[in-house]
């Protein structure tokens, strides 16, 4: 079927159930970011594959909203089709529902399927939606009866993450959460990252992020995991009763939660459960409240801190053996952008404990670079030739950590331009990298620190500075990160010791290049003075900066020091695990200035 195909039969399953417009999210029942292909309702009907999006279908009107990052992709991937591309003006904002109210008249009724949308999201959308005189049907999934090769919901072995690597076993845990129950009776967990940190459990149900499909429901004695049939053996299901988890399947998560008595209490988070699981909670057995795990997820242990260290170290062998290799292929050849992706998943696989990316990688040549979420593909990637800007950003799942790195390299003479850029977008970096504040300092308080200099100059960039990581687990994981945006968790989050962040300033010149200059950088603290505590961050990822892209007459002597030192510290970490003739290129990628 073509995308207006879908589009007529869907608009055929409205008529049917007296609606005048749906609402398609790109989420799952977990509310996740990245979903399994099952769950793929969004790309499916609109043909738009970006991770972000939502699809709003009316009986006259299909609009797609997605934010600055997939502006160029949403574009070429929705021609041909009458699904018209709204761009937001603002990153994560329903600006769908302001249009929705704008278009419809009184009376009219909106649906949705409960599964996709968290209780939050569906009373916002009620009450937009009231004050306009619309009415919302949360309970309808139409997407279904219409896609008849879906895939199947995934069902992949679940494992164990070691105690060596996780720090702290799934027992402690779960007894720290339940010290933070208070007189609640259970506790809902429905986040897929959420889940497999607490039980030290890892999977593959979704492409990039070792999470499993689940639900659990922490008790104050017992846990349990609802969770596919095949998804967890013999072996490993005793292990889990013995640490006090029961497994159950998946569907069993809504009798369950059907049958909690009314006078026992079940925390949920709002913002996490869906619509359909609250529905089956006893009115009387609800209790409210911010989600437990998040931050005690967000704060690594000493054990996953040294973990960190020394993946990175792994991870920049990776890099150097790819722009080594491409470095000599280039005078050879055009290599594709895809199989630049391809070489370098190889040469992570070379490493120790690799399991896989952690997403995409993203490959941009030349204009390609300006494309924020570019996936290069065979047949209608570029070719990287020995002349032109390079944007690499690319991340590995290690059993012992997880990365994410964004270089921005030149083969050939740069231009003046492209050299003021790129040192622009690294002064960006480095003014955040160096930041020193108070205790209590939130992410959209430090995110114009790496946008000031950019907008001396009237550029900027239209993404967050930066978001938390998850320890072999997803790339992008709350609560923190860096953000314009305020009022959001991201932007409101206070930094702690022990976050895992990135830093990533870039600049994107449309159809010319892209640059971004990305670290993970940790929280830690910077001492005591008779004004409070101070924190600051230190850069974790290990690898050069492209050097033939700064002007140094445009940097100060302090952000001269900071690059050497950041440059002697990759050579010091890394040199050991090379042979001669690499430790002879890493030095001089990384020379003084």
């Amino acid at each position: 079927m073509t995308t207006d195909e879908k589009l007529l039969a869907l608009r055929e399953a409205m008529k049917a159930h007296k609606l005048d417009a749906y609402i398609i999210p790109s989420s799952d029942p977990h509310q996740s970011e990245y979903v399994a292909d099952h769950w793929k309702c969004r790309a499916w009907i609109s043909g738009f594959t970006g991770s972000a999006g939502t699809v709003v279908v009316t009986l006259d009107h299909a609009g797609l909203w997605t934010d600055s990052r997939y502006f160029i992709q949403a574009e070429e991937q929705l021609k041909g089709s009458s699904m018209v591309l709204h761009k937001l003006n603002i990153p994560h904002t329903p600006e769908h529902v302001q249009w929705i109210c704008e278009n419809l008249p009184e009376g009219s009724n909106v649906g949705c399927d409960a599964r996709l949308f968290s209780v939050s999201q569906v009373r916002r959308l009620e009450k937009r939606f009231g004050e306009k005189g619309l009415a919302l049907k949360s309970g309808i999934d139409l997407i279904d009866g219409l896609w008849t090769d879906r895939p199947p919901l995934p069902n992949k072995p679940v494992f164990e993450h070691d105690l060596k690597y996780a720090g702290e076993p799934s027992s402690s845990k779960m007894e720290r959460l339940r010290s933070k129950m208070q007189s609640n009776d259970y506790y809902l967990v429905t986040t897929l990252d959420d889940i497999a940190w607490l039980l030290n459990l890892r999977g593959n149900d979704v492409a990039c992020n070792p999470v499993f499909y689940a639900f659990a429901v922490l008790g104050k004695e017992v846990a349990f995991l609802f969770t596919g049939p095949g998804n967890i053996d013999d072996e490993l299901k005793i292990k889990l009763n013995e640490d006090g988890v029961i497994v159950k399947t998946y569907e069993e998560v809504l009798p369950f939660l059907q049958s909690i008595e009314s006078e026992q209490k079940i925390l949920i988070d709002p913002a996490t459960t869906n619509k359909q699981l609250f529905d089956a909670i006893p009115a009387n057995a609800v209790s409210e409240g911010k989600n437990l795990v998040i931050p005690e997820k967000a704060i690594k242990n000493e054990t996953e801190i040294a973990h960190i260290r020394n993946v990175m170290k792994k991870d920049a062998v990776a890099l150097l053996r790819l722009y080594r290799w491409l470095e000599d292929e280039v005078e050879k050849r055009g290599v594709p952008e895809a199989e630049l992706a391809e070489k370098l998943n190889g040469f992570r696989a070379e490493q120790e404990n690799y399991v896989g990316e952690s997403f995409d990688a993203i490959v941009g040549f030349k204009g390609n670079g300006a494309i924020v979420h570019y996936k290069p593909e065979y047949g209608s990637c570029a070719d990287i030739t020995n002349e032109g800007m390079l944007l690499l950003d690319s991340g590995g799942q290690y059993l012992d950590g997880t990365t994410d790195i964004t270089r921005t390299t030149v083969f050939g003479s740069p231009t003046a331009e492209q050299k003021k850029d790129f040192t622009t977008v690294l002064k960006g970096y480095i003014n955040l990298d160096m930041a020193r504040f108070p205790k209590g300092t939130t992410g959209v308080q430090l995110d114009t620190l790496a946008r000031i200099d950019l907008w001396k100059a009237g550029l900027n960039y239209g993404h967050g500075t930066g978001h938390g990581v998850g320890f072999f687990l997803n790339v992008h994981e709350g609560p923190q990160g860096f953000s314009p945006v305020p009022n959001t968790p991201r932007a409101n989050t206070t930094l702690e010791p022990g976050m895992l962040t990135s830093i990533e300033p870039g600049l994107y010149k449309e159809g010319q290049y892209g640059i971004r200059i990305e670290n993970l950088v940790l929280c830690k603290e910077a001492g005591k003075t008779e004004f409070g505590e101070f924190l600051e961050f230190e850069a974790v990822t290990l690898f050069p900066i492209e050097l033939d892209l700064v002007d140094a007459d445009l940097l100060s002597k302090e952000e001269i020091e900071w690059l050497n030192k950041y440059h002697e510290k990759v050579y010091r970490e890394v040199a050991p695990l090379l042979t001669t003739e690499e430790q002879a290129w890493l030095k001089h990628k990384c020379r003084s200035l």
